[in-house]
C-alpha cells in the first residue's frame, strides 16, 4: 500500500475530483429530488394551481438529469481509482487484461531489436477447473 499514490489518470490527464460534484452534493440532490417526487402528486391531490404542479414535475425531471450526471461522475472516480487488476477466484486461465499485457510486453521486446528471440513459456498452462467441487 502506498502512502502518497500517484494522481489518477483519465484520458491522459490527471483526474481532479475537486473540479466536479462530490458525494455531499449528490446526497443533497437526492434529498431534494425525494421531496419533489412526493410533493408533485400531492400538489394535484391538494388542488394547487396547475402551473405549480407542472413546475414541480419539470423540477423532478431536471433533478433526475443532474442526479444522473452526478452519479456517472462519481462512478468514474471510483472506477478510475480501482486501477489494479484483480484475478477472478478459482481461475485457471489468464484474464483478457493479462493476455493484453503479455502481448504488449512481447511487442515492446520485439521493438527493442536486441536480436534475442522471445522464448515461449516452458510450463504448460494448468488444466481448466472442473465442474465438481463447491458448485454443482
Amino acid at each position: 500500500m502506498t502512502i502518497n499514490p500517484s494522481p489518477i489518470q483519465y484520458k491522459g490527464d490527471d483526474l481532479e475530483p475537486e473540479r466536479g460534484p462530490g458525494l455531499g452534493c449528490f446526497r443533497f440532490q437526492l434529498a431534494i429530488l425525494g421531496i419533489f417526487i412526493v410533493l408533485t402528486p400531492l400538489s394535484v391531490l391538494w388542488k394547487w394551481p396547475p402551473m405549480v404542479s407542472a413546475a414541480l414535475l419539470f423540477a423532478v425531471i431536471v433533478l433526475l438529469l443532474f442526479a444522473g450526471q452526478t452519479i456517472i461522475f462519481l462512478l468514474r472516480l471510483v472506477a478510475a481509482d480501482r486501477r489494479g487488476r484483480r484475478r477472478p477466484l478459482a481461475s485457471g486461465s489468464k484474464t483478457v487484461g493479462e493476455l493484453e499485457d503479455d502481448r504488449g510486453n512481447r511487442g515492446d521486446a520485439a521493438d527493442a531489436g536486441d536480436g534475442a528471440e522471445i522464448a515461449s513459456d516452458p510450463t504448460p498452462a494448468p488444466p481448466p477447473p472442473t465442474d465438481e467441487g463447491l458448485v454443482r
